[in-house]
C-alpha cells in the first residue's frame, strides 16, 4: 500500500491548507486513516484519525473545532482540511493506514506511512 500526500505549503497565521493524501495499491477500506505530524525537535504526535467509514472521527485536543478529517472510499482519497492555523501547527504532516485493532492514536501500530508534506505557518 502506497500513501502519498500533497497540499502542504507556507500560509500566515489564521489562514487554511487542505491536505490530501491518495492511497493505492490497496483496497482502502480494510484501514483506518490517520494524519499525525512532527515539528522540528519535537515527537511525532497523532492529529486525526477517521473510521473505516468515516462515521467516526477522532482528534488531538488543540486541533479539535479547527481541523476536519474525511475520507472517499470512492477516490482513495482521505483529507485533512486545516483552519485557523497557528504557528504551533508548523510540522511535517504524515498520513497512515491502520489495519489491526489497536487504538487509532497508537502510532506504533500502523501498517503504512507516507512520506509527509511540509506546513509552515508564519505569525
Amino acid at each position: 500500500v502506497r500513501l502519498v500526500e500533497s497540499g502542504g505549503g507556507l500560509v500566515q497565521a489564521g489562514g487554511s491548507l487542505r491536505l490530501s493524501c491518495a492511497v493505492s495499491g490497496g483496497a482502502i477500506t480494510n484501514y483506518r486513516l490517520s494524519w499525525f505530524r512532527q515539528a522540528p525537535g519535537k515527537e511525532r504526535e497523532f492529529v486525526a484519525g477517521v473510521g473505516y467509514s468515516a462515521t467516526f472521527t477522532y482528534y488531538l485536543r488543540s486541533v479539535k473545532g479547527r481541523f476536519t478529517i474525511s475520507r472517499d472510499n470512492a477516490k482513495n482519497l482521505v483529507t485533512l482540511q486545516m483552519n485557523t492555523l497557528k504557528p504551533e501547527d508548523t510540522a511535517v504532516y504524515s498520513c497512515a493506514a491502520l489495519s489491526g485493532d489497536a487504538p487509532i492514536r497508537t502510532m506504533s501500530a500502523y501498517d503504512y506511512w507516507g512520506q509527509g508534506t511540509q506546513v509552515t505557518v508564519s505569525s
